[in-house]
């Protein structure tokens, strides 16, 4: 977004702050976004679903101070120019107190400064780029972030897969995967490996074959890719025709069952970082499983059980705070203490979570649980 731009859109947003959250209204009004529509909308899909779930539970429950909870979804496309218009609209007409969402980092960076201008606390639910939370003190996520991520994924195809020479390839028009590929070169090299090739694509761009020769002729043992399900699957089946035979990895954006569809066996014995396994044997996690496969007839992603812990949390806060004024909102968020299904939720300075991830193979075309990797203390 244009500069100029954003300035109108914050005075716009500014202007209408003051009456957010609907006065006296018999609801508490909550808004969440994510891309149901567009290039990633598996992700908005699960997300709506998390959140939804989430709401359902505590309007059965009583709601939260004494009202029932309206929450008003928005779809971003995927796109931060449509994100920021409606962070705008859900501040302005629906008089949102808080915003859950969304999943993609760039758009997330498009709606944060908004938010934080407006002090509408948001928390992002799978937005892992770590200048999200950067913008301001009224945002926060409910998710790890790619220093830790990247750094996870080096440390399991080194240590794990054996791998020494790696190369990579990205979306060069996406914050999060350029991001991601950054931290996974910078400790792949700490621990001795070599990067052979890097190679960054256009956006939108169905045809990598030009990087993926380049790279082939590398003779990498893994190749690291941290763009979205769609282009993987893609990137997994042009790689195996030219003739690479070793093992992809990627991030959390690989989580789809998408992913599967498009790339079949190319993407068999690939291994991604995620936030949650649905073979975690915890009894909260399998809990959370039955409720939402009851609810929506199928297993819950990552996306739906960040959106479900992201909800949960900012409507304890608002509980916790007993108002919707966003400053005492915010305060409680920032003190909270929350034990969500994908883990304790306890804030450190730049209001990120500090939690563990764990490691997903494609099996069988099935997801498969590896391990789960603690943060170093």
């Amino acid at each position: 977004m244009k500069p100029f731009a954003l300035f109108a859109v914050l005075s716009l947003v500014l202007a209408g702050a003051f009456f957010s959250c609907g006065g006296g209204s018999k609801y508490v009004t909550v808004g969440a976004v994510g891309p149901v529509t567009g290039p990633a909308a598996t992700f908005g899909i699960s997300t709506k679903n998390g959140d939804t779930l989430a709401v359902d539970e505590w309007n059965a429950n009583g709601g939260v101070l004494g009202k029932q909870i309206k929450m008003v979804f928005a779809d971003d496309k995927g796109d931060p120019a449509e994100g920021a218009t409606v962070y705008t609209k859900l501040i302005q007409q629906n008089k949102v107190c808080a915003i859950v969402g969304t999943v993609m980092s760039n758009v997330s960076l498009a709606g944060a400064p908004i938010c934080q201008a407006a002090k509408i606390p948001m928390v992002a639910t799978a937005s892992t780029n770590p200048k999200v939370t950067e913008v301001g003190d009224y945002i926060f996520r409910a998710c790890f972030i790619d220093p830790f991520q990247g750094t996870v994924g080096a440390d399991f195809a080194y240590n794990n897969l054996k791998a020494r020479r790696a190369a990579c390839i990205y979306d060069l028009g996406n914050d999060y995967t350029k991001g991601l590929a950054e931290f996974f070169k910078a400790q792949f090299t700490k621990l001795g490996g070599k990067i052979v090739a890097d190679e960054g694509h256009d956006h939108g761009v169905t045809d990598f074959k030009a990087q993926l020769t380049r790279i082939v002729q590398a003779k990498p043992d893994i190749i690291y890719n941290p763009d979205y399900y769609n282009d993987v699957a893609l990137i997994a089946k042009q790689a195996r025709e030219l003739g690479f035979k070793g093992p992809l990895m990627g991030g959390d954006g690989w989580d789809s069952p998408d992913l599967v569809k498009i790339g079949g066996s190319a993407v068999e014995g690939c291994y991604f970082t995620n936030h949650y396994s649905k073979d975690d044997t915890r009894p909260v996690v399998q809990d959370f499983i039955k409720k939402y496969q009851a609810k929506f007839n199928e297993v819950p992603d990552a996306l739906a059980v960040l959106a479900y812990d992201a909800m949960n949390l900012t409507l304890n806060a608002i509980k916790t705070a007993g108002s919707t004024k966003g400053p005492a909102i915010r305060d409680a968020l920032a003190a909270s203490d929350f034990q969500a299904v994908t883990g304790e939720i306890k804030f450190d300075a730049n209001r990120n979570p500090i939690k563990s991830a764990v490691i997903i193979e494609i099996k069988n075309g099935q997801q498969q649980f590896v391990t789960t990797i603690a943060p170093t203390p």
